[in-house]
Order: structure tokens, then C-alpha cells, then sequence
């Protein structure tokens, strides 16, 4: 017999169901109908998790950008040099976006759409403060650019997801990261 309870895996079922949908589908291909169907539960269960569509897609962005950090930032620890804690960081994130596929393309649609309510964004890039932190004492010690966050995050995160859309076209080798990582690096240092 299982030890999860029953409650916890509809949970999780619906929070997968609603991943796999949006990804495959769109945030407005998803309803409420084809979730429950896709999760084996009836369309009322998902109202005993959620209050909404909104409430939904919401919990299942924080939950995903909370594990994709979690990720982002396991084994971290500051050091005197910001280009090796950058790369420590970037690496993590590389390595989450591209072996974590459906989580990553769930988080790319939840960046580029207005279903992601702002207080559910501001929460979302709390969980980026180590990052932030450390590209904030970069610009402090002269070794990143005076830009914004958002710039930085653009041109040297970003990217990751484009690798991660071309990867039937592209083939991702060790050697490609390290291009990726150096052309990363390049585009924030001074």
C-alpha cells in the first residue's frame, strides 16, 4: 500500500496533467474538463485543490520555478569569484533545462504569457535572489555590467531556453554548453 496519501497524488496528478496540457496545448487549450480527464479525476476534484484556472496555473508556476531553482542552486555555495559562481549557477540552470523538459518548456510558456498573475511573478523571482544577489555584488566589485536584472537575465539565461526549443535541430554536447556558458559570461562581464 502506498504511503502517499490519496489527496497528495490527485494533487499531483492534476499539477501534471495541467504541465503536460499547457505545454502541448496552450494555456487556453488546457480547460479545467481535459486536466481533471488527463489527471483520472473527476472535473469537481480539482476545485477541492484549486479555487480557479487562475489559482491552478498559478500554484503549478511557483511549484515548477521553486523546483527549477532549487535545482539552479543546489551545491552553491559564494565565493570571492563571480565568474566561478556564475558558471556554477548557469551550468545548474543548463542542466535543469535540458534534462527536466517538461517542467522547462511549462515555465518558457509561463514567461512569455499574461495567464501568470504579478504576485505570483514577484514570488516567482524571489526564488531567483541568489542569482540577483550575486550579479548585484558583480556590479558592486566592477566585473558585471550596470545594467538591469532583466537585461542580464535576457541575454545570459535566456538563451538557455532557445537551445532547449532547437534540440531536434541541434544537437547539445558538453562542448556546446561550454560555447554557451562562455558566450553567457561574455555577454554580462565588463
Amino acid at each position: 500500500m502506498s504511503s502517499i496519501p490519496k489527496s497528495r497524488n490527485k494533487r499531483e496528478a492534476l499539477v501534471k496533467a495541467t504541465i503536460q496540457l499547457v505545454n502541448n496545448n496552450g494555456f487556453h487549450a488546457a480547460p479545467m474538463s481535459k486536466i481533471a480527464k488527463m489527471a483520472g479525476v473527476s472535473p469537481g476534484t480539482i476545485y477541492l485543490y484549486f479555487e480557479n484556472k487562475q489559482d491552478l496555473v498559478n500554484q503549478v508556476y511557483i511549484e515548477v520555478k521553486a523546483s527549477f531553482t532549487q535545482f539552479a542552486f543546489k551545491d552553491y555555495k559564494e565565493t570571492a569569484s563571480i565568474a566561478i559562481d556564475f558558471e556554477k549557477i548557469w551550468k545548474n540552470i543548463a542542466a535543469f533545462k535540458l534534462n527536466e523538459i517538461e517542467e522547462s518548456m511549462f515555465l518558457s510558456q509561463c514567461e512569455n504569457t499574461p495567464m501568470i498573475d504579478e504576485p505570483s511573478r514577484k514570488e516567482g523571482l524571489k526564488h531567483l535572489s541568489p542569482l540577483l544577489e550575486l550579479w548585484e555584488r558583480g556590479q558592486a566589485e566592477g566585473v558585471i555590467k550596470q545594467v538591469s536584472p532583466f537585461l542580464l537575465y535576457a541575454f545570459s539565461i535566456y538563451p538557455i531556453s532557445f537551445l532547449l526549443q532547437q534540440r531536434e535541430r541541434f544537437e547539445i554536447k558538453p562542448e556546446n554548453i561550454n560555447d554557451a556558458f562562455e558566450m553567457a559570461w561574455n555577454s554580462i562581464k565588463i
